[in-house]
């Protein structure tokens, strides 16, 4: 008798997540095809799905479809809720797996899932429904090699097989999801960059300068209050103008699909000032469709992974904007995006150095394990020090030799010192323990000073 063929629903929210999966599957890491009955469910976690385009409606989207023995949507599944806020009630999980099984023909046989970031939906509703099924994360982003940004449920975390992730800085580990023992698993590079090239081959055309334009990278982070939308629009201006200063006078300007069209606008009064020629690339086409089907001369963005995979997989120079100021406006301390920002920070040259950006190449692994892997562990620990304790030897080894880090954009004196990490206290107070007795006197102290200056007249207070 022939063994029980297996069900793998993979889970993609966007093209460049199907095309991680579409590489890792041709690669052979989910198992010959014969064993597994293959489903693709497409979601959009966007504000406002119902106006957007789905994954599976995208040209381009038939070079990944033949993977998949059936496409289904998550969204309409669970319509009319939106998929990242809703989530089964516990005692409902076991009617919603049965539900789900009749709907989508499982079956009673064995279930895998393939998903993007557990700690959010609608992988983590799914993780809940199918109790006890195996899950194999896949990251196609920068976020892999920071911290988990939230404790998981070891009812969960410990049924994650591994993490599947591109290879966008050679020589840097994931962080991601190790509190469980989870071990990264590389998706080869090789097979990504031929469905990349199937992916552009089959898209929709779109009109770009033919001779190596520079191509600005928009993120839309006012949209999560990491920017304001003028401080945003202000960073677009600063990638323009620090490419026309470079000498690019042939420049394309690639907007985040949800981003207002009024940045746009600004765009083009401000290339018209500076006698450049600019375009904006509304196409719903991912960075790497650009890269295929004209290679830029420069890629310029605030800490988008297209940076990387540009540098890494395309050999295309690039070049960041904005990270420090983004380093100091990203809050509470634990902002998932720290480790993405830190890491376009520490490794990409910017914008304004023109040296650096002429001269710059990408690290190879001996040095990135040197210089960068330190710098990213002790960043991880200090967002997440109770998911990670493990890690605090080598975040104090880290800042001990390198003791600027302290002061630098990368780390905050209020949380080294709430963690008793070195850099907290000036050089001459060295001396006093780093124990939580000591802690503790100066946070009463602190808040005795914060009720005496409160009980004080105003004008007083203001001179003390």
């Amino acid at each position: 008798m022939s063994a029980i063929r297996s069900t793998q629903l993979f889970f993609a929210a966007s093209q460049y997540a199907a095309a991680t999966v579409t590489a890792a599957i041709r690669a052979g890491q989910f198992g010959p095809r014969a064993e597994h009955r293959r489903l693709l469910v497409v979601s959009d976690t966007s504000p406002a799905p119902e106006v957007g385009t789905p994954l599976d409606r995208m040209a381009g989207f038939d070079s990944l479809r033949t993977e998949f023995d059936e496409v289904l949507s998550w969204n309409a599944f669970i319509s009319p809720f939106h998929p990242a806020g809703w989530f089964p009630r516990e005692q409902d999980t076991l009617l919603w797996e049965r539900y789900l099984r009749l709907a989508w023909g499982l079956g009673d046989g064995p279930v895998e899932i393939a998903c993007e970031s557990i700690q959010a939906n609608p992988s983590s509703a799914v993780a809940k429904i199918f109790g006890e099924s195996p899950i194999h994360l896949y990251a196609d982003g920068l976020m892999s090699y920071g911290p988990t940004r939230s404790k998981i449920d070891p009812l969960i975390g410990t049924r994650v097989r591994r993490l599947l992730h591109l290879d966008l800085v050679p020589g840097l580990r994931p962080l991601l999801m190790t509190e469980f023992d989870v071990e990264p698993e590389v998706v080869p590079t090789a097979e990504f960059l031929k469905v990349l090239g199937e992916l552009a081959a089959s898209a929709e055309e779109f009109a770009v300068p033919a001779d190596a334009p520079a191509l600005l990278l928009g993120q839309y982070l006012s949209a999560i209050d990491v920017l304001t939308a003028d401080e945003e629009q202000e960073l677009h201006l600063r990638m323009l103008r620090g490419t026309v200063a470079l000498g690019h006078t042939q420049v394309v300007f690639k907007p985040h699909p949800a981003a207002p069209v009024g940045w746009s606008r600004a765009l083009e009064q401000e290339a018209a000032r500076l006698g450049a020629d600019l375009t904006v690339l509304d196409a719903p086409v991912i960075a790497e469709v650009v890269y295929e089907r004209t290679r830029p001369a420069l890629v310029v963005g605030a800490f988008s992974t297209a940076l990387l995979t540009a540098a890494a997989f395309y050999g295309i120079p690039v070049a960041r904007v904005g990270t420090q100021e983004l380093l100091a406006a990203l809050t509470p301390y634990q902002n998932s995006n720290r480790v993405p920002v830190t890491i376009a920070d520490a490794l990409l040259p910017a914008l304004e150095d023109r040296a650096a950006v002429t001269s710059w190449r990408l690290p190879d692994e001996e040095r990135v394990r040197a210089e960068l892997s330190g710098l990213v562990t002790a960043v991880g620990f200090a967002m997440q020090p109770q998911i990670y304790p493990r890690l605090r030897p080598a975040a104090e080894a880290y800042l001990a030799a390198h003791p600027a880090a302290a002061s630098s954009p990368y780390f905050r004196r209020r949380r080294l010192t709430a963690l008793a990490l070195p850099g907290a206290l000036p050089a001459q107070f060295d001396f006093i323990p780093r124990n939580a007795t000591v802690r503790r006197i100066a946070r009463q102290a602190a808040a005795w000073k914060r009720g005496a200056e409160q009980r004080l007249p105003r004008g007083r207070a203001a001179r003390g």
